[in-house]
């Protein structure tokens, strides 16, 4: 076509050069019914190659107005209806370079290529052995218009038939255009059930997210433009995965019979979901990812990924063998991510997060710390408990960089109510992440929220998990530490509250908390000036601690007991001795209070069944001291007996050195 084009060009140069100005103008095309023969010039003899010519031009130009009107004739009337069986069509061969020729010469407007890509589809799906004679008119249409070629192919062919596979070929045979259609296929990707994007000819008809699946899935088949899907491949990872989410979680009716219509025509899974995965692995195999479609299939991660509940820890695992093995393609997803969970209504948000903070150990947080920190910020107080677990995974790990833990000051008030949380995984994460905030010296606390952190700590020094009672007794010395500067006169009520639980936790089995315990007490005693109970904790005597806190704090005793009952009940039998004793000694000093008495008597009763043989026998020996001291304070026991009366009556010499024998042993 090319050369034939080329001749009639030379011989309309010739003949313009030839004739003169009063030569009439040839017929136009439209009014040419059958080629009419040359006309004789009297003053020029015409060489039959140019009658030739001649003749070839004015049936050439016959032949494209009748093919640009039976284009325009099927867009009007039903696509497709007969469409390729008219009979005004010229042959294969002809029809193709007839329609290369107008794309070259810019015929086509914006408005028809619509038009133009589905007659080519059509075109192809009737001529089986011409598939690639409009790669040169599909290319040139895709360089100018390609939302409007990559839109209406996916409309026409939403199942992607052999003809559309032709064409996707095609159009992807060069980087430029690969890229771009490779773009475009990752925004419809991204939207779902359809995508809804208007094309130059005005058309609305939404485009099934599903429809963007397959077309994907043939071109990673057709091993072609591998550069074009290493620099969309982030895009086109992101969106992959959203659909096999949503895929999962809802299936709407159409979507379900575009399903069911591209299964008939190849072996594919039952479920769209499933059909993502594929797809997903096959994007991972062409960029030579092998490895980690092979390791999350041996950890089963594929099978978790099609569960809704169970979807973003296989995202999350994704994300760790993805940056062990490849942390360049790891990197430029979280860039992706990072722009998606910056939206307001993100719809993927928690498997986006799971991925963005497993990824967060193998990026550069001075880089992009900034960014990540506004957005688990904003994430801080959702109302997805597992997304609040996510945020505090990354906050552990923003923390550990000094120069970004500077910049989580601000969020201390708010990390401070978390505290507070009854889910126990929530509050872990919450004590670390105080903790490597405080380990900066640099960082301040103000009164208030120093306040609040003492006040929401204590309860944690209890905690069954040892994790959290270390971190959480070492981030209440930073407080203390902190407090000093702040409002020492405000804190000391809590400072002198932590005082007994310290103590037992001294005695604690796991050892590092029991260190903890004891660095603490120390710092505790010497915020409250009690040098006496330095020099004990110092010298490691903590069997004279309890007698040396209640005999100057006599007032607070009743406040202590309280403080002790629940440590009698604790699973460590260290602990449980250390509160027996101390309630034991705390009886010599209530010796005014019968029903403070009364409550320690029975509650060491209840510790005579013991499991453990010690613990019993030291609670029966206590009970028999605080019931002596009892007997001694009642005023009926101040009495002595009528046999003990009679004698002293009978003999007088008695009297004294019996009543003070009785008062003794009541004493004792």
């Amino acid at each position: 076509m090319a050369e034939r084009r080329f001749s009639l060009c030379r011989f309309l140069r010739r003949k313009k050069k030839k004739e003169g100005p009063g030569t009439a103008p040839a017929q136009q095309p439209e009014e040419v019914e059958q080629p009419q023969p040359l006309q004789e010039d009297p003053g020029r003899d015409r060489t039959q190659e140019q009658d030739r010519a001649r003749g070839r031009f004015r049936r050439a130009a016959q032949m494209v107005c009748q093919f640009t009107r039976c284009i325009w004739r099927e867009e009007t009337i039903a696509m497709g209806a007969g469409g390729m069986a008219n009979s005004d069509l010229c042959n294969a061969e002809t029809s193709a370079a007839l329609l290369d020729l107008l794309v070259e010469n810019g015929v086509s407007s914006a408005e028809k290529v619509p038009a133009f890509v589905r007659y080519i589809h059509r075109w192809l799906t009737a001529n089986v052995c011409a598939e690639r004679r409009l790669d040169r008119t599909l290319l040139a249409l895709v360089e100018a218009h390609p939302v409007d070629v990559v839109v209406t192919l996916l409309r026409s062919a939403p199942c992607c038939d052999r003809a559309a596979v032709s064409m996707w070929r095609a159009i992807i045979s060069l980087r430029t255009t690969a890229e771009s259609v490779l773009t475009i296929l990752a925004l419809v990707l991204g939207s779902w059930p359809a995508c809804s994007m208007r094309t130059s000819d005005g058309d609305e008809t939404e485009v099934f997210a599903l429809a963007a699946t397959v077309a994907l899935w043939k071109i990673l088949h057709l091993l072609c433009c591998t550069r074009a899907v290493r620099e969309c491949f982030p895009n086109l990872f992101v969106h992959l995965l959203f659909q096999v989410f949503f895929s999962t979680v809802q299936m709407p009716e159409e979507v379900d019979t575009l399903w069911r219509e591209c299964r008939k025509q190849r072996s594919l899974p039952i479920k769209p979901n499933r059909f993502a995965v594929l797809t997903l692995k096959a994007l991972l195999h062409r960029l030579r990812c092998e490895s980690v479609v092979v390791a999350l299939e041996r950890k089963c991660g594929w099978d978790t990924l099609l569960n809704a509940d169970t979807h973003h820890y296989a995202v999350g695992l994704l994300a760790r063998e993805m940056g062990s093995v490849c942390t360049p393609w790891c990197c430029s997803i979280v860039c992706c991510l990072l722009e998606l969970l910056s939206e307001e209504m993100c719809p993927w948000e928690l498997p986006a997060m799971a991925f963005l903070v497993e990824a967060l150990v193998y990026l550069d947080v001075r880089e992009c710390g900034e960014s990540v920190l506004q957005i688990l910020s904003r994430h801080l107080w959702s109302e997805c408990p597992e997304m609040r677990r996510q945020v505090l995974r990354g906050l552990v790990v923003l923390s550990q960089d000094a120069v970004t833990a500077k910049r989580m000051g601000s969020l201390t008030e708010s990390l401070v109510q978390l505290l507070w949380d009854a889910d126990g995984e929530l509050v872990r994460r919450t004590v670390s992440v105080l903790g490597f905030l405080f380990s900066d010296k640099d960082i301040q606390l103000s009164s208030p929220t120093a306040l609040q952190l003492a006040e929401a700590l204590q309860p944690l020094f209890d905690n069954a998990d040892s994790s959290v009672q270390l971190s959480s007794i070492l981030l209440f010395r930073a407080v203390m530490v902190t407090g000093e500067k702040e409002g020492k006169k405000a804190l000391k009520p809590h400072v002198r509250q932590s005082l007994l639980p310290l103590f037992f936790h001294c005695h604690d089995e796991n050892q590092r908390v029991a260190e903890a315990s004891g660095e603490a007490l120390l710092c505790v005693a010497g915020f409250l000036k009690r040098k006496d109970l330095q020099k004990i904790v110092k010298r490691k005597e903590l069997w004279k601690f309890s007698e040396c806190l209640l005999e100057k704090e006599r007032s607070r005793v009743a406040e202590y007991l309280r403080q002790a009952l629940p440590y009698l009940e604790s699973p460590q039998e260290p602990l449980r001795e250390a509160a027996l004793r101390f309630m034991g000694m705390a009886g010599r000093y209530v010796r005014g209070q019968p029903e403070e008495l009364q409550d320690i008597i029975e509650t060491l009763q209840g510790l005579r069944n013991d499991t453990s043989p010690a613990i019993s026998s030291l609670a029966l020996q206590s009970c028999r001291v605080l019931e002596a001291a009892q007997r001694a304070a009642s005023p009926q026991l101040q009495q002595p007996p009528d046999w003990l009366c009679g004698a002293c009556k009978s003999c007088p010499a008695l009297r004294g050195s019996l009543w003070l024998c009785c008062l003794s042993s009541g004493e004792a």
